[in-house]
Order: C-alpha cells, then sequence, then structure tokens
C-alpha cells in the first residue's frame, strides 16, 4: 500500500507538475491546480486522445442511458434522438456534462461500483452504457447479471499520444516532478514514457487500481482518499510538503 510523506511544513516550491490526461481534462485540472498552488510550473502532455466513433446501437428503447465519462457523454450526442432523456452517470463531473447534453441525468457520485450498486437498487428496464474501448468495471455485465438488461456500446476509443518535448525537458531537469494519474492506462504509459528520467518523481494515484498499473520508480507516491479532482488536488498537497528531518516519503 502507498505511504502518505508526512504532514509536517509548508508546501515545496520546488517542484514542477506533468498533467498527462486528455487534453480538455487536464486544462481543467490546470486551472484548478493554479488555484491551489499559483507558483508552480505545470507541464500538459496528454497520453491519450479521445477519437469517437459511430457504431450502430443495438435496437432500443431504451430506459435509460448509463455513462461512466465525460467522453462518453461528448460520443452520446450523434445519438441523442434515439437515446431516452434520463440517464445515469458514474460521478458528478459526468453528470454535469450529461445535463449539459440534454441529459436528466443523475449521480452516483463515486465510481463504477457505486453506480452499479445505483442501477441494481432502482431496478429499472432496458439500459444502454455508452463507454469506450479501454473500460473498467464491466458496468454492463454486472448489471445484466443482477437481472437488469443492459446493453453496451463502445463509441469511442483513445489513442495513445507521445510525451511533448516540453515534458521531457521536464523529465530531464533536477527539480522533482510531480505526475497526477488518473486511470490505469494513463498509468501504463506514463511508466513506460518515464523510464530514463532524471528528476525525482512523485507519484500521486487516483486510486488503488491506478497505483498497481504505474510500474515505475517514484521518490514519493499518495493516493487519493476520494476518487475525484478535489482528492487529487489534497493528495498533491500531501505529497509536496517536505519530509520531516529524518526522515523520508516512502517510494
Amino acid at each position: 500500500m502507498p505511504t502518505d510523506p508526512p504532514m509536517t511544513g509548508g508546501p515545496s516550491p520546488a517542484f514542477g507538475v506533468l498533467l498527462t490526461r486528455p487534453a480538455w481534462q487536464g486544462m481543467r485540472f490546470a486551472a484548478a491546480l493554479r488555484r491551489r498552488f499559483p507558483a508552480v510550473r505545470i507541464v500538459e502532455s496528454p497520453l491519450l486522445a479521445p477519437v469517437l466513433m459511430r457504431p450502430e446501437l443495438p435496437p432500443g428503447p431504451f430506459d435509460a442511458v448509463v455513462f461512466t465519462s465525460e467522453t462518453g457523454v461528448a460520443s452520446a450526442i450523434p445519438y441523442r434522438a434515439a437515446l431516452p432523456r434520463l440517464a445515469f452517470a458514474v460521478g458528478d463531473r459526468t453528470t454535469e456534462a450529461a445535463r449539459g447534453a440534454g441529459f436528466d441525468a443523475r449521480s452516483a457520485s463515486g465510481d463504477a461500483d457505486a453506480l452499479v450498486a445505483l442501477l441494481a437498487h432502482l431496478r429499472l428496464g432496458r439500459l444502454i452504457h455508452l463507454h469506450g474501448e479501454d473500460t473498467r468495471g464491466d458496468v454492463a455485465g454486472r448489471l445484466t447479471a443482477a437481472g437488469i438488461e443492459t446493453h453496451a456500446a463502445v463509441t469511442y476509443r483513445q489513442v495513445a499520444q507521445p510525451l511533448t518535448d516540453l515534458a521531457r525537458s521536464m523529465l530531464a531537469d533536477t527539480a522533482p516532478v510531480v505526475l497526477p494519474v488518473f486511470s490505469p492506462r494513463t498509468a501504463r504509459l506514463l511508466s513506460a514514457a518515464v523510464r530514463d528520467a532524471a528528476a525525482p518523481l512523485w507519484l500521486a494515484s487516483l486510486s488503488a487500481a491506478v497505483e498497481a498499473a504505474a510500474e515505475l520508480r517514484a521518490d514519493r507516491r499518495v493516493q487519493c482518499q476520494t476518487p475525484d479532482a478535489e482528492g487529487m488536488l489534497a493528495a498533491i498537497e500531501r505529497l509536496t510538503r517536505p519530509p520531516s528531518a529524518g526522515r523520508g516519503a516512502s517510494a
């Protein structure tokens, strides 16, 4: 299990942050980072770029649509007329995106497990889950096994991207680099991309699954206490506090 660095001292200014989220999510998180750490250097280098697909959906009608990502919401827009208005989303951000796209969306305020539990409790009719090629939680399979007919459609994929020159330059420097990682796939891509980094690496993982996928050398590492942006900000704050005299952060 990852161990938090000691909680003494104030935030260190001598670090940079390498953001590897897809571009629009990375931009939003970068803005939140700057509010929390006004002087921090942030380099954005998305390791994944979404490509929307247009498969033929299973025949309806459906009682509700299920979303586990904001990109899933974006992929639903071309199908809007064929989809029900009622939607259920894994978390609050995805719910906001679904409402912006015209759905009557309700949030499970958690992860895939919370979403499955909510829908299993509600016992609705036929559902459809729009998701990417790389998905977690087997939402449709688990709901169908629980007696709720749920169809799945792959409506986007995330294409791997190389690190930018600016990101490679940051990793070649001597200042510590904070790596906020939000998904297991990004963790795997990042582990390969930073293998030869000279800079000390400080890893903040969104979840245990992300932590397990991050097979990289890290001088410090923490795991978020909640799997959301605020949890990641709090983890970075813990991560960047200097250790007590004579004690180092756990790698």
